[in-house]
């Protein structure tokens, strides 16, 4: 699974939009998940000013001053990333504009994306890149399509990336940039912009080079020229998100969740022992609860998988070892590597088979 943003068509939701959110009361930030979960995400108060992501939203206004450019985004909260096509701007999923909704993400997701200032950073960079190309409607220039390749190119169900090509920028995790042409822009575009980016550095010998030094020709080319599209449209803003918080969440699981790597037995039986002369030492099941949050950091900070998704495959383990009374056999220093190699594993088999899911 990627770090997957709608960066193509988005559809309205059927129905008016126009009737008023409903007031609810100021102390929503106390309430428990539970009743937390039965809002509607359209009735939160929730807006980009006043917030961390003002900041940094001027940061990157900033970033697009220094590099010259009279063009600025406009941004606005929805239920995730993206910048849809035909529009010069950036959907921020509405969690990030409140520390109560960041953390029951956290909580339900164990991880926030684009919670960190760095990450956030990279992404609106990234989204920044697709915003920059509706608004000057790059991708219709034959020498960005040389470069990039076809913008018609169909957005695939899931992708399967090459680790070791050369020919792509590394900016966001799963080597994003190889999804599809428009990301392969973004990512580059991304990186090109990031202040005192080493990239010429980097990616020295590679063909991805000379993407990023088309950037800059283009970029040198087009900053002083006003964008061809200046919409302020809003794609599935937050007035028009009717479901509730826990609509939401029930249907981001069920997405995130849904590839799940199979367990085989005979990877367990790697790990523990089910001999009864072990019968006595801690069982496989309580000794991986134990250490979740620690090994899910390990796969996924190599991996770049979702938290979730890892969590859920974890989920699987324990079931499994709880099934055939497995027990742990070696001291800690040596198996809880293993686990976090084993599944490192299976999602980098995942890569390679049958590919990460592109969202759309």
């Amino acid at each position: 699974m990627t770090r997957k943003r709608r960066t193509r068509k988005r559809r309205a939701p059927r129905g008016s939009a126009t009737r008023r959110a409903r007031r609810i009361p100021r102390t929503w930030t106390t309430w428990s998940n539970d009743r937390l979960l039965n809002v509607r995400i359209r009735d939160l108060p929730l807006r980009i000013e006043g917030t961390e992501l003002a900041h940094r939203t001027r940061r990157l206004h900033a970033e697009l001053k220094q590099r010259g450019f009279d063009f600025r985004p406009h941004f606005w909260l929805s239920d995730e990333w993206f910048s849809p096509d035909g529009v010069p701007g950036v959907a921020i999923p509405f969690f990030l504009a409140h520390p109560r909704l960041k953390r029951l993400e956290r909580e339900l997701m164990l991880e926030v994306e684009g919670g960190a200032p760095a990450e956030c950073m990279k992404l609106l960079r990234h989204e920044a890149g697709h915003a920059l190309l509706n608004a000057y409607q790059l991708h219709r220039r034959r020498d960005w399509q040389r470069h990039f390749g076809r913008s018609s190119a169909r957005y695939p169900d899931t992708y399967v990336p090459r680790p070791y090509s050369k020919r792509f920028v590394l900016h966001l995790g799963n080597w994003y940039a190889q999804a599809h042409p428009h990301e392969d822009w973004a990512e580059t575009f991304a990186v090109w912009l990031k202040p005192n980016s080493d990239g010429r550095k980097r990616y020295r010998g590679w063909p991805a080079l000379k993407k990023l030094e088309y950037v800059d020709r283009l970029m040198e080319e087009i900053r002083a020229k006003p964008p061809r599209l200046r919409n302020c449209r809003e794609i599935l803003p937050l007035r028009s998100l009717k479901m509730t918080l826990r609509e939401y969440y029930v249907e981001k699981q069920k997405r995130y969740g849904k590839d799940r790597p199979e367990f085989f037995d005979v990877d367990l039986s790697r790990l523990f022992s089910d001999a009864e002369e072990h019968k006595a030492n801690e069982t496989a099941a309580h000794y991986i609860r134990r250490n979740k949050s620690e090994i899910i950091d390990i796969v996924a900070r190599w991996t770049s998988e979702y938290h979730y998704r890892i969590s859920e495959v974890l989920k699987e383990m324990i079931r499994r070892c709880d099934a055939l009374d497995l027990r742990v056999t070696r001291p800690d220093a040596e198996i809880k590597p293993d686990i976090a190699a084993c599944l490192t594993m299976l999602v980098m088999s995942k890569l390679h088979s049958g590919g990460f899911r592109v969202s759309l």
